[in-house]
């Protein structure tokens, strides 16, 4: 009898835990065999050392997830060249790009209006903090909860913004103008 009270008690903690940490399972965006994902426009994508990479010479072009979701934490490598721009979309309303339909988490150091370089939700929050990225691995970290969104560029706190404007949607890896742009890592996990 005691034995079996031990036994349940593990498992209500078990449970208890997995319910309380509000996180499930993380799972792998963008995979060389992956058919859950597309490409649209005018980069080319290709893979090299597990490293997904959008380059183009003019233009714009974007793979994107063909399932949408609502809240997660999205993690992923990234290394832009010095002529790139790019970026990470989320919550998109459609199938296409556009900072007024999506969260676009910007990869561009050198932005004409320094307000939506790297690090900013463009037209919607500008970086905290000034961070430069260009031809070297960096890290992103997104976390969006509910109507709250946060960014970290190399574990350095970028955007704190509450939005209540977009609720769920696909997610997008940008490539545009000319130049070159690595992924890798990219995991999700999706929050409850």
């Amino acid at each position: 009898m005691r034995r079996n009270v031990f036994s349940l008690a593990v498992v209500f903690i078990f449970i208890f835990a997995v319910a309380c940490s509000g996180e499930t399972k993380s799972e792998t965006l963008f995979q060389e065999s992956g058919d859950d994902w597309s490409m649209e426009g005018d980069a080319q994508w290709r893979f090299e050392n597990d490293e997904l990479i959008g380059s183009l010479s003019e233009g714009a072009g974007f793979v994107m997830t063909k399932t949408s979701y609502d809240d997660f934490v999205l993690e992923l490598e990234f290394q832009p060249d010095s002529t790139i721009n790019s970026g990470i979309f989320i919550r998109c309303k459609n199938r296409e790009l556009s900072f007024a339909d999506c969260y676009e988490i910007n990869i561009w150091d050198l932005h004409p209006k320094q307000e939506n370089r790297t690090g900013a939700v463009v037209s919607r929050f500008s970086p905290l903090k000034k961070l430069e990225t260009l031809n070297k691995w960096n890290t992103y970290k997104i976390k969006n909860q509910n109507d709250y969104l946060q960014a970290w560029i190399n574990d350095i706190l970028v955007v704190d913004l509450k939005d209540q404007d977009l609720k769920s949607g696909p997610i997008a890896l940008q490539a545009a103008e000319k130049g070159e742009i690595k992924f890798r890592n990219v995991r999700i996990t999706k929050l409850e």
